[in-house]
């Protein structure tokens, strides 16, 4: 039976305004975004750091089920390098309404999928930064975004450090809670977690971290549970305590300490590690800034022979096993003179408090 003619014109009207209708909201959904507008807005953020931002591809806009860019293809390296930083499948950003209707330009979400993080060329780029002025105040990297990325690996060079990396966090703002929930799987196949909290806030040129809960497993073998809270003025004038206990599987149990106490004028930045549980003891003084250099230095071929690291204490241990080898018996006693920074010159200050 044919259709009737007045059927037949009200579908080819009803067909043609549902086709007006989408072809309006395509053309909004890209007045709306604005793409371009957030893509350069990265990049400039990007180059203002150090950085180079490129995308395989123009940003894509999206408004279900919430306003968003798709980014294709992410590139992320220093200025001048070869080497990526990061490399990411794509990304998104999630924005917020008001920012669409002619609002401050705000990313309410970054997400990022498969990223690849080299920590030689994050390195790299970190060396070459200038160096912070030592009388520059403290001050919180507010990100008023949450991060979400999935499927992440970190690597060295060819060296797969960590995979199926999967980090959650929420916004940073000053006087706020800022949690972060991290997993992934190391090179050895073992799962790894890690759950943080604090509340930073920015005091009169200090930078303050309480309530901070840190919880960190590695498989079934070893949980670790502190708290506490830290305070930093600048440069090396920063001071923490942190208190809690470490559970070696089914081995035992043992009561950690860490305190931070600031450098002043003959002592460098320096880290006490307490350790008290069965046939296990450690009281060290590490500084920190030695420290890190000394373990950079370990894969240098170039570099001087192995040495020591820096620290002073005593470490009695009935038993460690690490990368496969047992080493029953050990006990270690450095001397107590620990090496001064050459930049240490920080007024001393007293350590955070602990809070439970």
């Amino acid at each position: 039976m044919p259709m009737p003619r007045r059927l037949r014109l009200t579908l080819l009207v009803l067909g043609g305004l549902v086709s007006a209708a989408l072809f309006a909201a395509v053309v909004a959904v890209y007045l709306l975004l604005q793409p371009d507008r957030f893509t350069a807005m990265l990049q400039a953020k990007a180059r203002g750091a150090g950085l180079e931002l490129n995308l395989d591809s123009p940003a894509s806009p999206t408004l279900f089920p919430r306003p968003a860019l798709d980014l294709q293809g992410i590139t992320l390296n220093a200025q001048g390098a070869s080497a990526p930083i990061l490399l990411a499948a794509n990304g998104r950003l999630v924005l917020p309404w008001h920012t669409l209707l002619g609002g401050p330009t705000v990313i309410s979400q970054l997400q990022i999928d498969a990223p690849r993080v080299d920590l030689d060329a994050l390195q790299a780029w970190l060396s070459a930064l200038p160096p912070r002025p030592a009388s520059a105040p403290p001050n919180i990297p507010r990100i008023d975004t949450g991060v979400r990325i999935s499927r992440g690996s970190v690597v060295r060079g060819n060296q797969l450090l960590l995979d199926h990396v999967e980090l959650d966090a929420g916004s940073l703002i000053s006087g706020q809670p800022f949690p972060l929930a991290l997993s992934a799987i190391d090179a050895a196949g073992t799962p790894l977690q890690l759950k943080l909290s604090a509340t930073p806030r920015l005091q009169t040129n200090t930078l303050q971290l309480d309530n901070i809960t840190l919880h960190l497993s590695q498989g079934s073998a070893l949980r670790l549970v502190l708290k506490g809270s830290a305070h930093w003025h600048g440069a090396a004038d920063a001071a923490a305590a942190l208190a809690g206990k470490l559970d070696q599987g089914n081995a035992a149990q043992y009561d950690i300490s860490l305190a931070l106490t600031p450098a002043d004028q003959t002592q460098p930045l320096l880290l006490a590690l307490k350790l008290d549980g069965p046939d296990n003891h450690a009281d060290l003084r590490l500084p920190p800034l030695a420290l890190a250099q000394w373990w950079s230095q370990l894969g240098d071929e170039a570099g001087p022979q192995l040495t020591v690291p820096p620290g002073s204490g005593h470490l009695d241990m009935a038993k460690v096993e690490a990368a496969g080898v047992t080493i029953e018996g050990l006990s270690l006693q450095a001397g107590t003179d620990v090496p001064a920074a050459a930049a240490s010159t920080a007024a001393p200050a007293e350590p955070a408090a602990s809070k439970p």
